[in-house]
């Protein structure tokens, strides 16, 4: 299903990690295989952390010259990455990532990658950030950040006809989640007692491999809710004609910020991308990105230039 091309050679680069113009180039809408990148220091403790790492940067040639961004993303995250009914990957990071690139003169490498992977893929340069509604909070030492552009919920989703109207009716149900997601994160933040007695009151906590995957499941009756973004619940939803509605906000498991995920100690690329980011809100052209997808809640949610 996924289309491929070629990527640039990745070039090694040996750096000290520490804690956290306008050109044109044409964008690049199909998928590229993993990059084969030499093998760095493992991130410890599912991070991407390590210590005096060596990793590769795919869009860099042998001489330092960035050519090219590599956009590592969930393929089945709309609104914020997808593939549409053409075959293309979009969505309103993808978007957000094809005009800094535009700007900047690199190619956009669209790298769709398994999200509990997505550490290795930083790690081993095959590819050079994580963009896709990607939650910092609670991650805020493993990666450098740019500052944050969307403002988050988790959330539960329920069909309309279940009675469910609280987290309280969630006991003895069996609740479906993404793995490695956030909204798993939440219900097993130990700093949480709230949420940890919630999830141990659930008949069963199934985890799914992406949310396609759990509304099939929600819509088929095996599970009772799923715990997931709200911006991609609402695109679930209208997805469907309705039949589906997301628990009060007063029921919402958590509150996040989503922003751009580099490699611990990458500030120099970070800061290229931020600053291009930066421009864009300045110029309207952010915002204007955002408005393509007010019909899941993006202009409300996006928190940068406000």
């Amino acid at each position: 299903m996924k289309k491929v091309i070629a990527l640039l050679t990745a070039a090694l680069l040996v750096f000290g990690l520490t804690a956290c113009g306008q050109k044109e180039a044409p964008e690049t809408k199909a998928p590229t295989p993993e990059t084969e990148a030499k093998t760095t220091q493992a991130a410890e403790d599912g991070t991407a952390q390590g210590t005096e790492a060596q990793t590769a940067e795919a869009g860099k040639t042998e001489e330092g010259v960035r050519t090219s961004l590599t956009v590592g993303f969930d393929a089945e995250f709309p609104p914020y990455g997808y593939m549409d009914d053409n075959g293309d990957y979009v969505g309103f990071d993808l978007d957000l990532a094809a005009e800094v690139c535009k700007r900047q003169g690199w190619e956009l490498v669209k790298q769709p990658i398994n999200w509990d992977t997505k550490d290795e893929q930083l790690s081993t340069g095959a590819i050079d950030c994580i963009w896709n509604g990607f939650t910092m909070n609670g991650r805020e030492d493993n990666y450098t950040w740019t500052v944050p552009y969307v403002d988050n919920s988790q959330v539960f989703v329920v069909a309309d006809d279940t009675g469910i109207a609280t987290k309280a009716d969630l006991a003895g149900k069996v609740v479906g989640v993404q793995a490695d997601s956030s909204a798993l994160a939440a219900l097993e933040d130990e700093e949480n007692q709230e949420n940890l007695d919630l999830a141990a009151s659930f008949a069963d906590l199934k985890q799914f491999a992406d949310y396609n995957t759990g509304f099939m499941e929600l819509e088929a009756g095996s599970i009772d809710a799923l715990a997931m973004d709200i911006g991609v619940a609402n695109y679930q939803i209208a997805q469907r004609d309705g039949g589906y509605v997301i628990l009060p906000e007063k029921e919402y498991l958590a509150t996040e910020q989503y922003a751009v995920g580099f490699l611990l100690g990458n500030e120099s690329l970070r800061d290229d991308v931020q600053a291009t980011l930066m421009e864009m809100v300045d110029d309207g052209t952010f915002m204007e990105i955002a408005k393509k997808y007010a019909d899941f809640g993006l202009t409300d949610a996006v928190c940068l230039g406000k």
